[in-house]
């Protein structure tokens, strides 16, 4: 980002501090909104460390001020000993504060604390009682040592706001919240807990990546003058998820007037056993609801009737061999390869038993025989793990990943759970290896592809973790990968990927369980409940495309 904002100013002479006050407006465009438009007598703390993002905080003081907040700002040290752009904003600030009863002198406080105990004095003092909202400006993307003194404190005391229930103060942090390093997931210390981080130009690993992302609240990402094409130059290789992603996909893979349910793709479901037959229910009926023209699950023979019977009737059933424990056995495999030329994606392993070798046999099997992408999740993961070296999916066939972080372990061969300590790297690794696209589940679930990219999903939240959800999300990916390979009418050049499907179902499919969770609340939202809000999730994100 150093480099990002340095080329900003020398390529195309945007001075530095026309980003600093773009920050600040972005800070506060986003503060007012949160008040419905109107901050008129709220009060306000602006926090602000002696560096740039003490700059930004005090730019923010000022333009709060101007739009009619009561605003208190504080710098943790002396204007003396500030630079550059900082020191100029601390400047107009002090300016602004001294100013005639006729300005917005009259609604702002600056007051500079040139030690720790004057720092403790003056916090304390703007907590009693707490303000309307609360502004942290005090450390920036640079800081990778933990919170000490004053600092520490500060950050303990705000937190303390939360555990009292007359305290509402709304908590807004500048680029990242004080006491996180940008640049890691993992916690160094005591953090500002933040209901709205702001982030410039880009976000960075502790905006989106737990534990760290956990302090962030919402994330909002402004665009404060940097040209897209530097953030392209830059080459990175972890991204994250926008809301435009997904409504991408749905837009290039809308409904068109003379499509039907063959145009929409035929998704083929092998899951279930005895004992196991829900995960195949939730599966299917998920990749119907998600958009699939046809959907059949093929199942044991012993338990096609009982799926058959808690399927949705759109949903078609075919049974397969089974061993003696009523598992698919590997003498179902040519039937299925032969049954899956009719289909356009493969899903297997929702409930399908991994205590058989001849189930494992299957699995194995059926993956290396594959006409059609494949997406494995559950025990068709149990199957093939360790996961075989020589196996390996391929632009044409690719292979889909779907591993919870048990799972994954098991598929790297370890119960080492610090082998998952950093799950980027993890993730990229294996899917990089074995030529797979790896969906790691997970708080902000993970997407890495074979080229080495990571894509951090935004939506979701803990109301998933709940049994099936995980059935349910193999669902809407098969059922998404469906229509993208089936239909690619004259205007599209090429058929979306495989990748940028995956992408846009796990958006759509934890957006779902967002707006299930809003309905419901986290604790009471079960699986289906998340298949049922698909429809409300795919309209808010293409209202236009979802209409005849």
């Amino acid at each position: 980002m150093r480099e990002i904002d340095q080329l900003t100013m020398e390529r195309y002479g945007i001075p530095s501090l026309v980003l600093m006050e773009n920050a600040a407006s972005a800070v506060v465009r986003v503060i007012v909104s949160a008040f419905s438009g109107d901050v008129a007598n709220k009060r306000a703390l602006v926090l602000c460390g002696r560096g740039n993002n003490g700059g930004d905080g005090a730019a923010t003081a000022r333009l709060l001020a101007h739009a009619g907040a009561s605003v208190s700002a504080i710098l943790f040290g002396n204007i003396g000993d500030a630079k550059g752009d900082a020191r100029t904003n601390f400047d107009a600030l002090t300016s602004l504060a001294e100013g005639d009863a006729e300005s917005a002198a009259s609604s702002i406080r600056f007051v500079q604390c040139p030690n720790d105990d004057d720092a403790r004095r003056a916090v304390e003092e703007q907590l009693s009682p707490p303000p309307d909202v609360i502004v942290d400006g005090l450390f920036g993307t640079g800081l990778t040592r933990p919170l000490d003194g004053v600092y520490g404190e500060v950050a303990r005391r705000i937190n303390g706001l939360r555990e009292h229930a007359t305290a509402n103060s709304l908590v807004v942090a500048i680029d990242i919240p004080s006491g996180l390093d940008s640049d890691s997931a993992e916690l160094i210390g005591a953090a500002i807990q933040a209901d709205i981080t702001i982030t410039m130009t880009a976000p960075k690993r502790a905006n989106v990546l737990p534990a760290a992302s956990n302090y962030n609240g919402r994330l909002v990402v402004a665009e404060i003058g940097s040209p897209r094409e530097l953030i392209s130059e830059a080459r990175a290789d972890l991204f994250l998820t926008e809301e435009a992603d997904a409504r991408r996909w749905l837009i290039e893979t809308r409904y068109q007037p003379d499509s039907y349910k063959n145009t929409h793709g035929h998704a083929l479901i092998v899951a279930g056993s005895r004992g196991f037959t829900g995960a195949a229910t939730l599966s299917a009926n998920a990749a119907m609801r998600a958009g699939a023209g046809l959907v059949t699950v093929a199942t044991p023979a012993s338990v096609q009737a009982l799926v058959a019977s808690h399927t949705m009737p759109e949903v078609m059933t075919t049974s397969l061999a089974e061993t003696d424990r009523g598992a698919v056995s590997d003498e179902a495999v040519d039937y299925v390869l032969k049954f899956s030329e009719r289909a356009d994606v493969i899903a297997i392993g929702p409930g399908l038993s991994s205590e058989d070798e001849r189930t494992r046999m299957f699995v194995r099997r059926v993956v290396e025989g594959r006409r059609t992408p494949v997406v494995i999740d559950a025990d068709g993961l149990n199957c093939l793990s360790p996961w075989p070296d020589q196996l390996r999916g391929s632009s044409e066939l690719p292979i889909v990943l779907t591993p919870h972080p048990g799972e994954m372990l098991r598929l790297m061969g370890t119960s080492d759970k610090t082998a998952l300590h950093d799950r980027v790297a993890s993730a990229r690794q294996f899917a990089t290896r074995h030529e797979v696209i790896l969906l790691l589940k997970g708080d902000r679930s993970l997407i890495a592809a074979s080229d080495g990219r990571v894509f951090v999903n935004a939506t979701g939240n803990a109301g998933l973790g709940t049994a099936g959800a995980g059935d349910t999300l193999t669902g809407v990916i098969t059922g998404f990968v469906a229509q993208a390979q089936a239909y690619a009418p004259a205007s599209r050049a090429k058929r979306v990927s495989v990748l940028e499907t995956v992408i846009a179902a796990l958006y759509v499919s934890g957006l779902a369980g967002d707006l299930a969770a809003r309905e419901l609340g986290m604790r009471c939202m079960v699986a289906s409940d998340i298949r049922e809000h698909l429809s409300a999730a795919i309209c808010s994100l293409d209202p236009c495309g979802e209409q005849p």
